[in-house]
């Protein structure tokens, strides 16, 4: 049996990471406390570490060049998997001590719902649900802990609090990007609407003088027909016969 490579090998470093990153932010210690050290910084070495691992993996496989297909499925997920499982584990963890911190995870999760609304999380890598799901999910047992009493209610009013910040955030940003900018500069304005004499008028100064004869022959046919008909009256195909030496001369 081939051993997987070393790129692959800190990958599955990574999603074994993950359910040790759970029981230390999830369980409850005597004295929040594991061997003397706070468990908020147990987890957060965790979490550096396993953050560690998707930097030296990628880093690894291209130089090393052994980038494989087993490698580019389970790198993504990974990242997934360490992502969905420290943020819901802050935001669920008993007694925790960062209200505010909480509260800025679900501003966190409303952006990525509104940029990727159908993306799966795997909540504590187990359970999928679409991002804009999970969003409307947390809001509701928001609202209902925080009008019931439960788990004290200013907590849970901080969580909404994230949402509307996060909301509010990107509602203000929306167009003030530097990509949103050059796309509405690059946009082709839109066509000026002219009216019927205005279209007539410039159609008449087309100087008959520099067109070829066939042009020459061709104009005056429309212009005559435009006379005896109307302007209605022209094919398409007419129109932009004459709006091309208009927009010449």
């Amino acid at each position: 049996m081939q051993l997987p490579n070393l790129p692959n090998s800190l990958t599955l470093v990574r999603i074994f990471l993950v359910p040790l990153l759970v029981v230390v932010l999830l369980t409850e210690f005597e004295g929040r406390q594991i061997f003397g050290v706070p468990k908020e910084l147990v987890g957060a070495a965790i979490f550096g570490l396993a953050s560690l691992t998707d930097w030296l993996d990628g880093y690894l496989a291209r130089r090393r060049k052994q980038i494989t297909t087993l490698g580019q499925i389970m790198d993504p997920l990974a990242d997934k998997l360490l992502t969905s499982a420290a943020l819901l584990s802050l935001v669920l963890a008993p007694n925790a001590a960062i209200i505010g911190a909480s509260g800025a995870v679900f501003g966190v999760m409303l952006g990525y719902a509104w940029f990727w609304p159908r993306d799966r999380i795997l909540i504590w890598g187990i359970v999928p649900i679409e991002a804009r799901y999970l969003v409307l999910l947390m809001t509701a047992i928001a609202l209902w802990s925080g009008f019931s009493g439960a788990g004290g209610n200013v907590a849970h009013f901080a969580h909404l609090g994230g949402f509307l910040g996060g909301f509010l955030f990107l509602r203000f940003m929306a167009g003030r990007s530097a990509s949103d900018k050059f796309r509405r500069l690059s946009r082709p304005p839109a066509p000026r609407l002219e009216s019927v004499s205005g279209a007539l008028e410039r159609w008449k100064k087309i100087r008959r003088d520099q067109l070829h004869e066939v042009n020459r022959e061709e104009l005056d046919r429309i212009l005559d027909k435009i006379s005896g008909s109307g302007i209605g009256s022209l094919t398409t195909g007419e129109r932009e016969f004459l709006d091309r030496f208009s927009a010449r001369h």
